[in-house]
């Protein structure tokens, strides 16, 4: 089925952290993020350690937007959320973002087989990430797939992630 159809989604939140907070964000989140994430699924939730400063991402699964929307009044009437997260974490951000993604029908997210770099896919280190980009250059097939679709590209962004202690993916 097409993944429109399926109503589960993910929304990825990007957070840019003022650049003196950053400690003070990771701290908070590492204190209270477990109020958070007893109202639903968190995904993952890492620092950008490149290609961006002082931002967060996190990524959240909803069955539905109906499951969005009473996760959110819930947490809107959260006051331990409320109080002890939200009002210390607002004036520590300068700016919040958030995308809505549905999985393409041959993708699934499993947890991988141990710890490691996620850039979208899985690495296990940066230098392995490193790696297959360059074998990936060399590779005919994906050379010519990139030369084929890049007419579609509007923009792209490369950040290498790096999991806080509270991210279910490490």
């Amino acid at each position: 089925p097409s993944p429109q159809k399926n109503s589960a989604f993910y929304e990825i939140r990007t957070y840019d952290i003022k650049p003196s907070k950053m400690k003070d964000f990771v701290e908070l989140v590492n204190k209270y993020f477990h109020l958070r994430t007893a109202h639903s699924e968190l995904v993952g939730f890492w620092s950008a350690e490149l290609g961006a400063m002082n931002k967060v991402v996190h990524i959240w699964k909803y069955e539905d937007f109906a499951h969005r929307t009473a996760v959110r009044h819930a947490l809107a009437n959260d006051k331990d959320w409320q109080g002890k997260f939200i009002s210390a974490a607002l004036p520590l951000m300068e700016k919040q973002h958030n995308e809505v993604a549905y999985l393409v029908p041959w993708c699934q997210i499993g947890k991988p087989p141990k710890e490691g770099v996620h850039v979208i896919w899985w690495n296990e280190s940066p230098d392995h990430r490193a790696a297959g980009r360059h074998s990936a250059h060399e590779d005919a097939r994906v050379v010519a797939a990139v030369r084929d679709s890049v007419r579609f590209l509007e923009s792209q962004q490369n950040m290498l992630l790096m999991p806080l202690p509270c991210s279910p993916l490490k």
